[in-house]
C-alpha cells in the first residue's frame, strides 16, 4: 500500500462547496472506517484541506477520489502527492 497526502485548493463558489460539505463528509467518514483515510481536515483559514490516504496505488486512489462529491461539485482541486512517511506512528 502507498501512502498519499492530498492537498485540496477551494474553489471560489464557497455557497456550492458549504452545500456539497455534508456528503463529501459522510464520504469521508465511510473511507476512515475503512482504514482509507488516515487523517483529514480543513485549513484554518478555509481555503483548502489535507487528506492522508493509503490506496494500492495511484489509479486506485484516482478513482477513490472520482467517488467523492466534491469532485463532481467542481469545488475543489485536488494536488496528488505520494508520501513517504519516515517517522510517527504511521509508520510500522
Amino acid at each position: 500500500m502507498a501512502r498519499f497526502a492530498v492537498e485540496l485548493v477551494f474553489g471560489p463558489d464557497r455557497e456550492k462547496r458549504l452545500s456539497v460539505r455534508p456528503e463529501h463528509r459522510e464520504y469521508i467518514a465511510s473511507l476512515v472506517e475503512k482504514g482509507v483515510i488516515l487523517a483529514s481536515g480543513p485549513y484554518a483559514d478555509d481555503t483548502g484541506a489535507l487528506i492522508i490516504y493509503e490506496a494500492a496505488d495511484e489509479a486506485s486512489l484516482k478513482e477513490i477520489i472520482a467517488a467523492d462529491p466534491y469532485t463532481p461539485a467542481n469545488v475543489a482541486e485536488w494536488r496528488i502527492n505520494e508520501w513517504n512517511a519516515l517517522m510517527g506512528p504511521w509508520v510500522a
